[in-house]
């Protein structure tokens, strides 16, 4: 087993976090070896939306060899270390439709495919067929998109994809692209996670965020660390923040929304500890 060191404050998106041991998968088979020595091993793909403890163990990732697009006839294989937007400009040049989504959307394939990425009532998941995975044994099996019951920003995945097969349907649409652009034109361009907490039912997160009082109020020791007077649910980070401090500020973010909403937010982004 191949072993690399990452420092989390500056791979991940919101560049917070310590310097870690992460176990490199080369071949299913090097999964299959993990898990049976480890219950829960921790995945982590392009940790865009990911905080990560001092405390974190049991840490994988994807080789490079698994970032790729095959053209299998009628649909894509696309490995899940696949930067969003490879696929994106691939779709793009073979006039492929459903991928317009991907449109400065970060991450890569795999997480995208976890959270069931996307704005609004555009997800990926409708244009995914399914993923390749360990399931019985330590061959990869084809697991359909029905069986991962994916949602809003969610799915049932455990277990880590290597790859996504998808639909391939012509009619690239560039209005799309256009539309998303202009969606994501309020969101801050500082590290952040993304989205910090899902939108409840109804409602928006960076409203409730802000109506208690949080946007733009700078936070922790060094206050580098704050809600985005640009968008109220991008936590962003400004400096030199800690795990800690991030910690802190999205349960007090979550604490004065539910006593002044009783509203529950929860978590968008991934806490590893």
């Amino acid at each position: 087993m191949i072993h690399k060191t990452i420092d989390f404050s500056i791979y991940s998106s919101i560049k917070i976090g310590p310097t870690l041991q992460v176990s490199l998968i080369q071949n299913p088979q090097d999964y299959y070896e993990i898990l049976q020595h480890t219950i829960t091993p921790k995945i982590i793909g392009a940790a865009n939306n990911l905080l990560v403890s001092p405390n974190a163990k049991n840490l994988i990732m994807l080789d490079k060899n698994f970032s790729y697009i095959k053209d299998c006839g009628d649909f894509l294989e696309v490995g899940a270390l696949t930067p969003s937007g490879k696929l994106f400009s691939y779709a793009k040049k073979h006039n492929l439709a459903g991928f317009e989504i991907l449109s400065g959307l970060p991450g890569s394939i795999g997480g995208i495919i976890k959270m069931n990425a996307g704005l609004k009532e555009y997800e990926i998941k409708s244009s995914l067929l399914g993923i390749l995975s360990l399931k019985n044994s330590q061959s990869l099996e084809f697991i359909p998109t029905h069986s991962l019951n994916l949602s809003y920003r969610s799915s049932t995945i455990k277990t880590l994809i290597f790859a996504g097969i998808f639909k391939k349907q012509s009619g690239f649409n560039p209005k799309l692209t256009d539309l998303f652009a202009k969606m994501r034109s309020n969101q801050p361009k500082e590290p952040s996670f993304g989205s910090c907490f899902k939108n409840p039912p109804n409602d928006f997160a960076g409203r409730l965020i802000e109506s208690v009082g949080l946007k733009g109020v700078a936070f922790g020791s060094n206050k580098s660390l704050m809600f985005s007077p640009k968008h109220a649910n991008f936590l962003v980070n400004l400096g030199k923040a800690s795990f800690e401090e991030s910690l802190e500020l999205i349960e007090l973010a979550r604490n004065a929304v539910f006593e002044q909403h009783k509203i529950t937010l929860q978590n968008e982004v991934q806490i590893l500890k």
